[in-house]
């Protein structure tokens, strides 16, 4: 039996999506393709609630994160992080040669709109970086308050990594003004790993012409002009039976359970998943920004001074076929994170749940 996977990603994957990836490949040059990948795109806007142009990467979603900071930044980069996926973001602008400055918040807490207006106050950057669902440390940040900010500079590229969020939480990109939002598919759209989303501004496309060393397989601009060019065709060939998959499921998504829906199923699961790690435990990060896609939880029972065992504790559910995730980074061992993304439901959070009650003898 396979195990039932409450980390953060990659997701379980549906057995009628798994199937759509065994269809016979096509010519990726084919109108059949070209058919294939306009359907995802028009469904990805939708999902994404944007007008803005949707490209695809055969990559994790680091790939384009890595891609929007060296295609997108002229002249520098302010990285905001809530975690060790905001310090990747800045890693890459480092190892790309891009100047950058980091400007973390404390683990558990917030980017804050005041920290945004700060750093851009100074007039040094033209591009900023946000998390917008950090999974080290289960913080889901203020967009729409950022997003009022972002007003007051126009000329400033504004990314979004939400790998961890988008399809499991509600985003709404063209009305806060994001201009690159990233995802990928092993979250919260539950598929396999392997290709990365983003939806990209005419603003951030216009912004890459001052940009002379974007890369090659990551330039978001070449992207964006082979589409034009060849009918929403890709430069490279593309993992076709993963845009089998990602095609299958953004109908499901758009078509049969409906978007509001789907973010309205990971909010209950959220909301349950809280409470019962109010009831055992502690929730780790500040309350007021808590993502919807995953609960970050402190390893000490109440009442106990000593932390779990969070591999014992995999191990015993293992026998049961579930495995629910370690902390990560500096929170290895000190939290561990229940994930409730992608096709999880109610009663898969009371599952897991009573299952490590069970184990730890709770209660």
């Amino acid at each position: 039996m396979a195990i039932k996977l409450f980390i953060p990603g990659p997701t379980i994957v549906s057995e009628d999506i798994l199937q759509e990836m065994s269809l016979p490949m096509i010519g990726h040059r084919s109108a059949k393709a070209s058919e294939i990948q306009k359907r995802i795109s028009d469904n990805m806007q939708k999902v994404l609630f944007t007008d803005n142009r949707i490209l695809l990467s055969t990559s994790s979603g680091s790939g384009l994160m890595e891609g929007a900071i060296r295609s997108c930044t002229a002249k520098r980069a302010a990285v905001f992080s809530v975690g060790a996926f905001g310090d990747k973001w800045y890693k890459m602008a480092i190892a790309n040669g891009i100047p950058a400055e980091k400007f973390s918040s404390e683990m558990g807490e917030p980017t804050t709109p005041e920290m945004v207006d700060a750093a851009l106050s100074t007039g040094k950057y033209d591009l900023i970086t946000v998390t917008h669902n950090e999974t080290s440390s289960g913080i889901q940040n203020p967009v729409e308050e950022i997003a009022e900010v972002m007003k007051k500079y126009p000329d400033v590229v504004w990314c979004v990594d939400a790998v961890s969020s988008a399809a499991g939480s509600k985003i709404e990109t063209d009305k806060l003004g994001i201009d690159v939002l990233i995802t990928s598919t092993q979250k919260a759209l539950a598929l396999p790993p392997g290709l990365a989303i983003c939806a990209m501004s005419r603003k951030a496309y216009e912004r890459t012409a001052e940009v002379p060393n974007r890369g090659l397989y990551f330039d978001l601009r070449t992207l964006w002009d082979f589409i034009d060019k060849k009918n929403y065709q890709y430069t490279s060939t593309p993992c076709l039976s993963l845009m089998y998959a990602l095609d299958k499921q953004l109908q499901k998504i758009v078509n049969e359970e409906g978007i509001e829906a789907r973010f309205a199923r990971h909010e209950q699961c959220a909301e349950f998943t809280r409470a019962w790690a109010d009831e055992y435990f502690r929730v780790y990060p500040n309350r007021k920004y808590l993502s919807k896609t995953l609960t970050v939880i402190d390893a000490h029972p109440k009442g106990c001074d000593e932390l779990i065992s969070i591999p014992a504790l995999n191990k015993a559910l293992a026998e049961r076929n579930m495995q629910l995730g370690n902390g990560y980074g500096g929170l290895k061992d000190k939290t561990f994170r229940i994930a409730h993304m992608g096709e999880l439901t109610l009663d898969d959070m009371k599952e897991i749940t009573s299952a490590v009650v069970d184990v730890l003898k709770l209660g």
